[in-house]
């Protein structure tokens, strides 16, 4: 089980687009996480996130990057960076930031983003308010990538 300890929080420009998360088919691990997220929000009585397909679509690529790597990292060589992985899946945004690690299950991977201070920051940042999970499996583990963003209106 490996966490990477790092909380990308870029402040740019590009975009956002917003649905309903269940009408794209998120797996019950990504359903499991983003309610886990909006659980932990609530209950500090910050507003909920809205689910951003185009943000969920380009955390799954990297999730899957990251699986076939079978390496936790927010970049790798020759890979876009974050906001240009987000902006050609179509995503619109002021601020964009990613969690990633690899566990055995959804639980676990929240519980342990619950308890890095710098991963429990996105997750509680008062400024996002648009979320995208993406999940791959590998070797009876997940490789799980999280990115949260401020939309761009």
């Amino acid at each position: 089980m490996r966490l990477r300890n790092c909380a990308v929080m870029l402040w740019i420009a590009p975009a956002l687009a917003t649905s309903a998360w269940a009408q794209k088919g998120a797996s019950s691990a990504e359903r499991s996480l983003y309610e886990g997220v909006n659980h932990e929000r609530k209950a500090q009585d910050f507003r909920t996130l809205k689910w951003d397909d185009a943000l969920a679509e380009a955390a799954r690529r990297h999730a899957q990057e990251m699986a076939k790597r079978k390496s936790v990292e927010h970049r790798f060589p020759g890979e876009p960076s974050l906001p240009t992985r987000a902006t050609k899946a179509g995503a619109r945004f002021i601020s964009i930031s990613e969690n990633v690690v690899q566990a055995a299950s959804a639980k676990v991977a929240h519980s342990e983003f619950m308890h890095s201070a710098n991963h429990k920051a996105n997750i509680l940042d008062p400024d996002v308010d648009s979320i995208g999970i993406g999940v791959s499996h590998r070797g009876g583990e997940q490789f799980i990538v999280e990115d949260f963003s401020k939309a761009k209106k």
